[in-house]
């Protein structure tokens, strides 16, 4: 263990282990690289890079949602195929599901988000989530086996609700999307219109307000708060997200979902030598809106603070800039809804083929943003744009409001 790893002129190595290889995780592994004297440990539990904002395409048919490691990962990150099933802070190392340990200097902790536990009786049992590669591929060939015009029901009406809604649409499928509240929470209205004028030239059936809450899901049928029963061939389960429980089953200190808890410069409260990225990342309480957008910034950020402690320096704060939401509806046709820097949704968006276009670039610049950090280290530069005071103001509107309780 390198003793001294905040000394520039040490002559041992620091070991830094990333844990999650997704879009926060890629990034900060080949980021690390830019010193000679880190050697990096990527651990992820499988051996090919997920495309999450694909998976919707994946179930309709036009794209794997795949990456090789080989096109986006640093040469020097070495890749270990296994899942990390404890964080031993004290001891400082990993235990790996196969039994072995891996020991680290620093750990960044970026194990991503998936399908939220869905307490709605018979949804685990019955409906598909589809937020993880192997969920994308159980739902598909389900797809496939129901008859052409089986009603498909897609509950959750966020971006992975319409575009799979959009997608299965398109492809002919008789699609319900019940939107248990607003159809596009995070849209403007002028954009929540475009997107339901484009559902409803798919076909797809929209059910929103407060009555269309799911309560019940069977075999083939789902139950709204307003006691109408839909029949349901195949159910579509995207409603929230959750985070695995890593941290909180290691006695980190967590939110309420399981976000690891940090200060603003990602780094635990509990551990200066763990430092956390993406979804799973819960800095002072106030985590970003989860979302690749979010996720490489904070991976960059993750790195950065990783590497300004082995230099001997202080970390730079989180200051990030989100810039609104591409959602894809179909093939032909999307909606790139923009917003302030406070990443509220503006009146001006783009929609129909040219915000298509616009989501399958954004779709290859993500992968191409981590292809070119493994290639050049440093590269990127995106999380040192500022998002503007809105931060600042709930932080301090949040210690505020905690002096004032004690």
């Amino acid at each position: 263990m390198a003793e001294n790893a905040g000394n520039t002129d040490a002559a041992e190595n620091t070991d830094v282990v990333v844990i999650g290889g997704g879009y926060a995780g890629v990034m900060a592994a080949n980021r690390l690289t830019r010193r000679d004297d880190v050697t990096v440990t990527l651990i992820n539990p499988r051996r090919t890079f997920v495309h999450r904002i694909r998976l919707h395409q994946l179930v309709g048919g036009s794209d794997d949602a795949v990456v090789d490691y080989r096109e986006i990962l640093g040469e020097r990150v070495r890749l270990v195929a296994d899942t990390v099933t404890r964080i031993d802070a004290a001891g400082r190392g990993v235990t790996l599901a196969s039994g072995g340990t891996v020991r680290y200097d620093y750990l960044i902790y970026a194990v991503g988000s998936g399908s939220a536990d869905p307490r709605v009786p018979g949804a685990a049992e019955f409906a598909y989530p589809i937020a993880g590669l192997e969920e994308a591929h159980r739902l598909r060939p389900a797809v496939d086996a129901a008859p052409a015009t089986a009603a498909v029901t897609v509950v959750g009406a966020g971006p992975t609700g319409i575009e799979t809604a959009a997608e299965l649409a398109e492809l002919g499928r008789t699609v319900t999307l019940v939107c248990g509240g607003v159809l596009g929470p995070y849209l403007h209205p002028r954009g929540r219109r475009s997107v339901a004028r484009r559902l409803a030239k798919l076909g797809v059936t929209v059910l929103d307000g407060p009555d269309t809450k799911v309560t019940a899901v069977t075999r083939d049928a789902v139950r709204l708060s307003d006691g109408r029963e839909l029949p349901s061939a195949v159910t579509v389960w995207t409603a929230g997200f959750g985070v695995p429980d890593l941290a909180a089953r290691s006695g980190l200190s967590t939110d309420a979902l399981g976000r690891l808890l940090t200060d603003e410069t990602l780094t635990s409260v509990d551990d200066t030598r763990i430092v956390a990225a993406g979804d799973s990342a819960a800095p002072s309480g106030l985590p970003l809106r989860m979302s690749c957008q979010s996720a490489i910034p904070l991976g960059a950020r993750a790195a950065d603070t990783v590497l300004s402690r082995i230099a001997g320096e202080r970390p730079s704060r989180l200051n990030e800039l989100l810039v609104g939401q591409c959602i894809s509806l179909g093939r032909r046709a999307g909606i790139v809804q923009a917003a302030n820097r406070n990443d509220v949704a503006l009146w001006f968006h783009i929609d129909g083929r040219p915000a298509a276009r616009l989501k399958e670039i954004v779709c290859k610049g993500t992968v191409k943003y981590l292809a070119d950090e493994a290639r050049k280290p440093g590269s990127y530069g995106l999380h040192r744009v500022s998002g503007g005071p809105k931060r600042r103001q709930l932080l301090r509107a949040k210690r505020a409001e905690a002096a004032a309780t004690a």
